[in-house]
Order: C-alpha cells, then structure tokens, then sequence
C-alpha cells in the first residue's frame, strides 16, 4: 500500500498531503469537546492516512474525501462527539464558501465559523417556523438601509449613506451595539439602543413603573442601570402604612425576578446594573448582596464613591451615613471598614465594582439637567434618569497598514461614517417610552468606540503591558475623540445642535455640536466574536480558550494571528498546539520565541497596575466612560484589590471592575477544555463583554 503525497482542493490545485493537518484539526475538535489528547488525535490521523492510502491507491484524493474519511474514523474510533464537532465545523465553514461565491467574496463579510455560529444564534433574521432567512450580508444591508432612512429629512443622501454604512459594517471595520443589529429593517417595534438608565424613587408606584419600563426596554435588547440610593433604608418608618421599609436590596429581588422570566426580544436574557451611593445606610447590605450563590444573578452591581469618602479612606476616618428620606445623618462607619468589605466581596465574585460619582459629574455634559447618578450595566455610559444611548465600535484590527502601521486616513473616514450612523440611529430608533424619546433626543448621545485593540498591538508587535502600548492607546483615544467632535460639529452644522446645546458645557466658544457625547469605550460582546476581533480594549484572555455562549453553546478559540506567527516562523506543531491548548499562554514555553511570548501577553500574566494605566490613557481622551476589567489570578489577595480601587480613583478613571479567575461557580472563558466552567473574566460572548463578570455586558455590544 502506498501512501498518500498529495491531494486535491476545491480549486483543483495538488498540494502535498500534510498528516500534521488533520492532526491538528482533529485535536481542535477534541479540544472543543473536552474529549482525547494529542496522542488519541495521533492515532486517529495515523488511521486516517493508512485507509487514505488503501482507498486511493494510485489515485489523488480531495479534500473532501479526507474530510470524510477524519469522520468515519472519528466514529469508528469510539470518538462520535468529536465526529460531530468536526462535521459541524465542516458544514460551517462551507456554508461561508457558498455565502461567497453566491454574493461575491469583495461583498461577503470575511467571517470565522465563530462568527457564523453567533450571527445564526441570535441575529439573522428567521421565519415563523424557526428557518434562517437572511444572509450576513443581508443582514447587513437590512440595518444600513434601515439607519440611512435618516437623511431623508435631511440632504436626502439615503442611498450614498446605505452604501457606505454597509461597507464598514461588511468589511467588519464597524458594527453597531447588538439591538441595532437585531432590530433594525427587522419589521418589529423594537428598540435599537443598548443603554439605558432608569429612575427609581422612594415609593411603590415607583418602583413597580421601574420594573414595568424595564421589562418593555429588556424585550427589545437593551440593559437597564439603576440608583437606588433614593430609597429609605431597610427599618425605617413608612408613615403611610405604619409599618417599616424592607430597604433597596430587597427591592432589588424584585427587579431580578421580572428580568429572569424576560428574554429579549427572544434573543437573549435581560440585565441590570445596580447602583447604590456609599453614604447610604445599607451600604454594607449591598455590598454583600450577592455573596450568596445564585443571588440577583441578572445584576452587577457598583458602589457610588464620594470623593469625601475616598479621601475618608485615606485618612483612615469615619464618615457619615445619610438618610435619603429625611437627608440626615444616621450614623457612622469607618471608611476604611467599608472599603475593605467592597474589596472582600470582589475578591469573592468580582462584585461590588466602584462609580467614581464625582468624577463622572464633573464631566456631566448637561449639568444644567441634573446629576448623573446611574450608569449602563458595563459602567461605561453614565446616563440622566429616562435617557439611552447607541453605541458602535471600530475595529482597530482593520485599521493597519500593509508595514505594521495605524491607517489613519481610514480610521478618520470610519470615524465619520461612524457619527454619522450613530447620529442616524437616534433618529429612526422606535423608542419603548416617550420619556426616554424627549430625554435622548434632546442630548442625542452617542458613544463610538472601538475594539481590537489587543490584535492592532499584536499586528504592530508592541506588548499590552508597554509605555509604547500606552503611547498608542492614548494616542487612538485622542485621534478618535477629535475626530469624532469635528464629524459630529459638521453634523450641527447639516442637522443643528442637540437640543440642550444652550447651557451646556460645549457652549461656550463652540459653534456648536449635534450629540452632547461622542466616545465611549464598551466591552463590545458579541459583536468582537462577529468582527473576529479582540474585545474593546482588553489584552488578550488567552492564547488559547473555551467560550460558554448562547445558552451553554461552546466555542473553541486559538488566536489566529499566533498561528499565523507560529507556521510563519516554523515552530507550529501538534505538540505545541496541545500546550497552548491545556495552558492557555507561551509565557513559559521555550520553543516560542522569546519576542512572540513578549507580543502575546495575557490579561492574567499584566500586572493590575498595567491594566489600569491603559484604562486610564483610554479615559482621558474618552467622554463618557471606558469599560476595562482588571483580571486578576486565582491567587490574588484582597489587599491587591484595595491598590487597585485606590489608583483607579488617583488615575481619574470613572469607575473599576476586577475579576478574579475562578471566582465565580460559572464563567464565560476558560482557559483550556476543562478549565472551570466559571462565569466571568474577559469581554466577550453572546453572555459577557468585559466590563463586568456577568452574563449582563453583552448589553454593550
């Protein structure tokens, strides 16, 4: 029997017959279904070869006859789970081979099978009877079509707008927050923003309107933050029925009990941020309000830090607890007690995280409106009561030169797109409340910002936890902030200002702005697993990894642009697959180059101290707020995480989430098959989008 030296591809070209190939595809398959190692993915390969050459003595087989034959063999070798993970990839990936050659590959999105998987889980449009009705690229059409409608009342430009709008979006340069993308051209009444914040006063009737709005806003995609800081403590007198108040956190039993049973839009499951000011009397009740396993599950949940506190902390004072009712004082704690308890309990599951109040006040474009005293349920869109917010992000991982540069020229005209899109979709968005339609449209925020920006480093060979790093990352804020106030500057001067223009902080010495915001810096969720890119701003999670998504769906993801380097430079192999595989870095694999280990750097190996600085270079050229997780090892201290609030706030950041790896009983990425099955970590999944370690930050992208 002779062996197989070369087969056929689909384009009718030999190639040399590699086995390491169908090694390295059947160990992904098995690594994707926790199931075999590389030496069961060896002798599987090995079976493969002995029957290629049996069947097709003297005669070239094709790809698709190896294919069959990995299948058969799997099967045959006690291996039917990763049969099937392997033909279910297979059948993926010609799928994206027939989306091309029917629509064009210049007009196809370039999608992994990831990619496909969520777009058909949750974005493209079906039929009644469950059946996938659109393409992605029609997908894509729908919402550019959709979103240029706006320029009808203005230049008429609609048809020149849905072109551009399309291109950006199916070249992956941009995408929109995921209700856009889901309800946009869709027929249905559904909201298109993601953000939103919501008021909840100090009685019944407002609570319960609260929940209501919040059912109508979960229903469409979006996420809900609420201040529950005006609520009276638990035990105080409630003179109408003489009888004691139960307090915010058993309210907030309320409101994730109704978001439990909603599932948006029948796309994916509500959430919440919760909200509640140091200085209130349950304080340390909420604190440890999800302490408990399996408690306001659909919540993350943020201490709003005074800078009096903050400088109480320092000096090692007490401060005072104040009635919200009554606007007294009702006693004392020490602040640093409390301080330690928020570090406690974060080490415990990575809640409560920290809103800097102060410091998102102080740039409160509207302040003539009121205080901003809630966020999104990622922290980084701060928002009156009643108002929203779309955001879309660039992809950084687009936007390189063919000699490792930043495309500045293209970053400039996305950014333009961008606002103009953003802009659009205030208009044409159905709003689920009127209260909400008046407060947004009269500040028309929007929040750009961007994702990829750990692949844009790798590209340009720069490591996370760099000065160079930081250099850039400030840089790209402080081009895309500009950008992004010129572009929506040319729009007032098309459209006119927002409405509260007059009075607000841009007034003076402006000739004026279309949104009262243009930046923000989400986690962007799922839409980085559409795009194939890193999520927002955050460093790698792993070199390799499992992501839990779409209702216990597994993804398996090796960084494609390490094996990129790794065939380019001629270490790849089987055997280091199966390493990054289990352990999920190269930071201590020698046959890596040293240089490659330094470039593919993970969020675990930076130090938390990196992580902030980057947060914080982002922040200082950002409007509104940035999401950033600080991921910490499992043996992280809860001092670690008092340094890390404390320099957040010396950064002027406007808020801090940490996570601990394997704090929490389920979380989203794992590193390795077997790794934990904890919710949590980095951004990303239909579940998790990096600003917080829950399923909620989906929300933000």
């Amino acid at each position: 029997m002779e062996s197989i030296a070369r087969v056929r591809k689909r384009d009718g070209r030999l190639v040399e017959f590699k086995q390491d190939r169908i090694t390295n595809a059947i160990f992904k398959a098995m690594a994707a279904t926790g199931t075999g190692d590389k030496a069961d993915a060896r002798h599987v390969s090995d079976e493969v070869a002995r029957r290629l050459g049996e069947r097709f003595e003297g005669r070239i087989p094709s790809v698709e006859d190896v294919q069959d034959l990995v299948v058969e063999t799997l099967g045959s070798s006690g291996f039917e789970a990763v049969a099937r993970e392997y033909e279910d990839y297979r059948r993926k990936k010609e799928a994206i081979r027939a989306m091309e050659r029917e629509l064009g590959v210049a007009e196809e999105p370039k999608l992994t099978v990831n990619a496909l998987e969520v777009l058909r889980k949750r974005y493209l449009l079906k039929n009644e009877q469950g059946e996938i009705v659109e393409t992605p690229s029609q997908m894509f059409w729908r919402v550019a079509r959709a979103v240029a409608a706006a320029d009808q009342a203005y230049d008429g430009g609609v048809a020149k707008a849905e072109r551009e709008f399309y291109r950006m979006m199916s070249r992956l340069e941009f995408l929109p927050n995921s209700p856009t993308l889901f309800n946009a051209g869709a027929g249905t009444r559904l909201a298109l923003s993601a953000c939103y914040v919501l008021p909840v006063e100090d009685s019944l009737e407002s609570i319960f309107t609260a929940v209501k709005n919040m059912a109508l806003i979960e229903q469409s995609g979006g996420g809900v933050g609420f201040d529950f800081s005006r609520m009276r403590p638990a035990g105080d007198v409630v003179r109408s029925t003489k009888g004691v108040a139960s307090g915010p956190v058993s309210f907030m039993g309320v409101f994730d009990a109704a978001t439990g049973v909603i599932k948006s839009g029948g796309k994916r499951r509500g959430a919440m941020m919760a909200i509640l000011r140091v200085d209130h009397p349950d304080i340390l009740e909420f604190i440890a309000a999800k302490a408990r396993p399996g408690a306001l599950t659909n919540f993350n949940i943020s201490v709003a830090a005074t800078d009096a506190f903050m400088r109480a902390v320092e000096k090692g004072e007490d401060y005072s607890l104040v009635n919200p009712r009554t606007r007294e004082a009702v006693g004392k704690l020490g602040a640093r007690y409390v301080w330690g308890q928020m570090a406690a309990n974060a080490w415990k599951g990575g809640d409560p995280g920290v809103v800097f109040i102060d410091e998102v006040n102080r740039h409160n474009p509207t302040p003539g409106l009121g205080c901003i005293e809630a966020t999104n349920p990622c922290g980084e869109q701060p928002l009156l009561p009643y108002e929203s917010c779309n955001l879309g992000s660039i992809n950084l991982s687009r936007m390189v030169t063919g000699d490792g540069d930043v495309d500045w020229g293209k970053m400039a005209r996305t950014i333009d797109a961008g606002v103009h899109f953003l802009d659009n979709v205030i208009d044409v968005n159905p709003y689920p409340l009127k209260e909400t339609e008046t407060v947004t449209r009269g500040n028309r925020k929007i929040g750009l910002g961007v994702m990829g920006f750990a692949d844009l480093l790798i590209r340009m060979r720069i490591p996370y936890d760099s000065v160079e790093a930081l250099r850039l990352g400030e840089r790209i804020a402080g081009f895309l902030e500009k950008g992004a106030v010129k572009a929506s500057g040319e729009l007032a001067g098309q459209r006119g200002s927002f409405p509260n223009f007059p009075g607000s902080i841009w007034s003076p010495g402006s000739a004026g702005r279309r949104n009262a915001t243009v930046t923000t810096i989400a986690p962007t969720g799922t839409i980085s697993i559409i795009a194939g890119c890193s999520s927002g701003i955050e460093p790698l999670f792993a070199v390799a990894f499992m992501r839990h998504v779409l209702g216990g769906a597994r993804l398996f993801e090796i960084n494609p642009l390490f094996e990129r380097v790794a065939k380019d430079r001629g270490f790849y192999s089987s055997t280091l697959l199966e390493k990054v595989v289990r352990q999920g870095t190269v930071k201590d694999m020698k046959e890596v180059p040293e240089d490659v280990r330094r470039i593919f750097v993970t969020a675990h190996e930076i130090a938390p101290e990196w992580h902030l600085k980057m947060q914080a270079a982002f922040q200082k050229h950002t409007e509104n707020a940035v999401s950033k997780t600080v991921n910490l090892p499992s043996e992280a201290t809860t001092a670690d995480i008092e340094n890390i609030y404390r320099l957040a706030w010396e950064l002027k950041c406007k808020g801090v989430t940490v996570y601990r790896y394997g704090s929490k009983g389920e979380q989203v990425l794992n590193i390795g098959p077997g790794a934990g099955e904890a919710r949590g970590a980095v951004t990303a999944t239909e579940e998790y989008a990096g600003g917080k370690p829950l399923t909620t930050c989906e929300f933000c992208g």
